[in-house]
């Protein structure tokens, strides 16, 4: 039988000793249950496209036309409208996501489809469009809760498509996310152009997203803007698994807005409060989202509240405000 000399024996336990120190140290650095939620703040909500109408996202793909399939209609608001984005801040939203793309004019229209045949009645995309006739539209049009029997929303969304400088206008000292729907780099210039017209002040409630070119395009004039795109939420989120469990976060992760699947939280440092309140302090948003198999949701309901991690403050993405705001309130 080998004996281990004395010595060595000492030396291991003083190691062993050692690794379990650095361990514990590491825990209480990264411990979330120790940090606790922040108190006095509820969560931040994201309305995402206003006060919009929902369906259910099994067996959706990327070709489904979701206006054909909604869930029957509770509120009469489309997605996208200064109707719908008005209802959701007098709801109590915090910030509000639109989507951009732009017209044959060089108008920057509040529109999410790539095409215009399943929402409206029209045809072809926002592109191939001038703004003028993008107003003749039902926007409303393609709507159906019971597979096209009936059309409940049809005939309410005529000419209700907005610009983003009428949103801005219409709601002025109001937060919003820009979503560019195309990865174009013309689009970011269009939508910087806009975004140099802002006072500082107003610029600093602006998110910008979309894909990595069109982004980098807003970047590269307004670097100021706090931007989100794939690229960048893969920068900020390698570095602070690689630097994270230190407590610092990486200049990646500032000044962004961080939207996170609830179930990618177990992999970060810290999760979830002490996340949040570095991220925070790095002025950096993190939202949650629902995941339903490939797709992003909506917390929509009081039972996707449960999807939740207890006493979240960080931020969510909603598409009904009005039911999920008076279900939160601020911890004590």
């Amino acid at each position: 039988m080998l004996t281990v000399p004395r010595r060595w024996r000492r030396r291991i336990t003083i190691t062993l000793a050692v690794l379990l120190v650095v361990a514990g140290g590491l825990f209480l650095r990264n411990s979330s249950t120790l940090a606790g939620p922040s108190k006095g703040q509820r969560p931040f909500l994201l309305a995402h496209r206003g006060i919009a109408q929902t369906f259910d996202l099994a067996g959706v793909t990327a070709d489904t036309c979701t206006a054909r399939i909604i869930h029957p209609p509770q509120v009469p608001f489309l997605e996208n409208t200064l109707l719908s984005l008005r209802a959701a801040f007098e709801a109590g939203a915090d910030q509000a996501e639109i989507d951009v793309q732009v017209t044959r004019d060089g108008q920057l229209a509040v529109f999410h489809d790539a095409t215009l045949d399943c929402r409206t009645d029209g045809h072809g995309t926002v592109g191939e469009h001038s703004l003028a006739e993008l107003r003749k539209l039902d926007v409303g049009y393609g709507y159906t809760a019971d597979n096209g029997t009936t059309f409940p929303l049809r005939g309410t969304g005529v000419g209700l498509l907005p610009t983003v400088p009428e949103v801005f206008a219409a709601l002025p000292d109001r937060a919003f996310k820009l979503d560019l729907k195309r990865d174009d780099p013309a689009d970011g210039d269009a939508l910087a152009t806009f975004l140099a017209t802002l006072p500082a002040a107003r610029l600093a409630t602006v998110t910008v997203t979309g894909g990595d070119t069109a982004v980098a395009a807003v970047v590269r004039r307004l670097p100021q803007v706090r931007a989100i795109s794939r690229a960048i939420i893969k920068d900020c989120l390698l570095d602070y698994a690689a630097t994270g469990w230190t407590g610092h976060v990486p200049s990646s992760c500032h000044h962004r807005e961080l939207p996170l699947p609830a179930h990618y939280g177990q992999w970060l440092w810290g999760w979830p409060h002490l996340f949040v309140a570095r991220m925070r302090s790095a002025d950096t948003r993190v939202v949650l989202v629902r995941s339903v198999g490939d797709w992003s949701a909506g917390f929509d309901t009081q039972s996707d509240l449960t999807d939740l991690p207890d006493g979240w403050s960080g931020g969510i993405w909603t598409n009904r405000t009005d039911v999920i705001a008076p279900l939160l309130t601020p911890r004590r």
